[in-house]
């Protein structure tokens, strides 16, 4: 019982490290071929945005808007991508342990 119990804490320490990694790792989303780009952490928060000046229309602020909208969705995709990679077998470790959110 003692051993399951270490095990058990070596995998939660595990995934806090793989957590703080993906907090502290930049991934990038474009859209419209990269005239908008969305740099957000591991972890799905928000770092960064870049708006090439071709894709600013005062007359069609809408498809901007959307070319944003598009490029966090990209980059929150490649984040929960990264999510998988790195706190996938972790998770399937802790063998859905309950409270643990998996």
């Amino acid at each position: 019982m003692q051993q399951l119990l270490q095990q058990a804490q070596k995998m939660q320490q595990d995934l806090a490290r793989a957590q703080e990694e993906l907090a502290a790792t930049l991934v990038d989303g474009q859209a419209g071929g990269g005239l908008v780009k969305a740099t957000v952490t591991g972890s799905g928060e928000l770092r960064g945005l870049e708006i090439d000046p071709k894709a600013v229309d005062p007359e069609d602020t809408e498809t901007l808007a959307d070319l944003i909208v598009a490029a966090v969705q990209a980059a929150n995709e490649n984040a929960q991508q990264l999510q998988q990679t790195k706190l996938g077998p972790l998770a399937q470790g802790m063998g859905g342990m309950p409270g643990l959110g998996f």
